[in-house]
């Protein structure tokens, strides 16, 4: 296996520079596992492929609005952007700016002090804000969309799922961004339960693996939760014959990390809360999703090593082609598979 088997060529053109409206009319592709057949679908639809007894896991993770200017003594004007938070005042971030070297300080526009406590690996630093920095968010913190979108959001909700309540991801958990408030309630009006686990989305998470083999690469550590009630729907889901259906790979992550941190029971899935480094590649047995719902992703990215793990690599390249062929919208703000 190299990493070189999960690359594939992507026009320009088939990259979303801004979110379907509404949130459901995005395209949906049906994938079928088990033989070679696809469908081509709206997101609404979705109800279509799911029944009673089935579980949806969301990921409820909120986007902090991460991307902060500031000014160093000198005048001169940088970019922080907020990775993950070490504790109340300390940060891991990635640094626009020269000279942001250990013991510089940087004064937040509008906002307080940091200093440059620790040089990490490139561009990330780890920075001390001389007083939190979270209730100055709403005034000097803006949602970081990734490079590829060059478009301006005008409204950053829809970088946000309907359901997202936990603030903590440098990314949104994309797959989720389809659902609307009216199709959540018509899937539950069928028979279709709803349960909530959360994933922090870090920025590493859609960085290409650099290595010839993927197994050399090292896949960053996010925090991640698994409620107790969320555990004990999937045991019970499991036990009446219902699918765990994740919606995105943070979910499917969050699940299979439950699972195999779970050595008391291999049969069930036991509550969750901690770091994950889980990196799931193809010859991986999944221990609790039975089918997904996620978006398009980057070419020799860990996430459509894990789909290709999820589906198998030749079919998911196969349906990546025919997806461009039929014009599906690719990435953070593109259309939608399920995978069943």
């Amino acid at each position: 296996m190299k990493t070189s088997d999960f690359d594939y060529h992507l026009p320009e053109s088939s990259i979303a520079q801004t979110p379907a409206e509404p949130r459901d009319s995005s395209r949906l592709f049906i994938l079928h596992r088990d033989s070679d057949d696809v469908e081509h679908r709206i997101f609404r639809d979705l109800s279509l492929f799911l029944r009673a007894g089935d579980l949806l896991i969301l990921n409820r993770t909120r986007v902090i609005p991460a991307r902060i200017f500031a000014k160093k003594e000198t005048g001169g004007r940088v970019e922080l952007l907020l990775l993950r938070r070490r504790d109340e005042l300390t940060w891991e971030a990635l640094v626009g700016g020269k000279g942001l070297n250990l013991g510089k300080l940087v004064k937040v526009e509008n906002g307080p002090v940091a200093e440059i406590k620790e040089i990490l690996e490139g561009s990330e630093r780890l920075i001390k804000f001389s007083e939190a920095i979270e209730p100055y968010f709403s005034k000097v913190g803006n949602i970081p969309l990734p490079p590829y979108i060059h478009e301006k959001l005008n409204d950053p909700e829809r970088y946000q799922t309907v359901y997202s309540r936990d603030v903590g991801s440098a990314a949104a958990p994309t797959a989720g961004l389809h659902f609307t408030p009216q199709l959540l309630d018509e899937l539950i009006a069928k028979g279709v339960n709803v349960a909530y686990a959360t994933l922090h989305v870090g920025l590493d998470t859609f960085a290409p693996v650099t290595e010839d083999d993927p197994e050399e690469h090292k896949i960053h550590t996010e925090w991640c939760e698994l409620p107790q009630e969320t555990a004990e729907l999937i045991n019970q889901t499991k036990k009446t014959g219902g699918r765990v259906i994740a919606v995105g790979t943070t979910s499917v992550r969050t699940l299979e990390s439950a699972a195999t941190l779970n050595t008391d029971n291999r049969s069930q899935v036991a509550a969750f809360t901690g770091p994950t480094s889980i990196f799931i590649l193809p010859g991986y047995q999944f221990k609790v999703v039975d089918a997904m719902i996620t978006n398009f992703h980057l070419p020799k990215s860990t996430l459509i090593m894990l789909v290709s793990a999820f589906a198998g690599r030749e079919k998911i390249l196969s349906a990546y082609e025919t997806a461009i062929k039929e014009g599906y919208r690719f990435y953070s703000f593109g259309d939608a598979m399920l995978i069943v």
